[in-house]
């Protein structure tokens, strides 16, 4: 993690270390929430599928935290509420580099969720991201 930042992931002693997620994050400064954001263009248009879905919900996270004047390595928390645990259990191997693409190798708490629809009829994935912002 950059010094600069605020925030530091957290694991205990002899705990292995997780592969693509902080067990637990600390962090100092301003609180940045966002709603579940979903992948959508600034146009209401849906990607076609679950990964570009994916792609764009973390282009979408991104725009909001550094719309807030905060940047990838502020998040500390995002929660993923997904439709099919089975597509996103499969799309494992793909979800990594599209993942870093967009928010790099900075990974913090996260939970991944089935849940049986969202609120939008074509969302695959909805995801909340918490911030904070020194």
């Amino acid at each position: 993690m950059p010094s600069d930042t605020l925030s530091r992931a957290i694991l205990p002693e002899g705990w292995p270390a997780p592969r693509g997620y902080a067990n637990g994050m600390v962090a100092q400064g301003r609180v940045l929430v966002t709603g579940g954001l979903v992948g959508w263009d600034e146009h209401g248009v849906f990607a076609t599928g679950f990964l570009p879905q994916l792609r764009q919900t973390f282009l979408n996270i991104k725009a909001v935290v550094e719309t807030g004047g905060g940047r990838i390595e502020d998040i500390v928390r995002l929660t993923w509420y997904v439709t099919d645990i089975e597509a996103y259990r499969a799309s494992l191997k793909e979800l990594g580099p599209v993942y870093r693409e967009v928010l790099g190798r900075h990974f913090p708490a996260m939970a991944v969720v089935q849940v049986v629809s969202l609120v939008e009829p074509e969302a695959m994935v909805e995801i909340e991201a918490t911030a904070v912002i020194a």
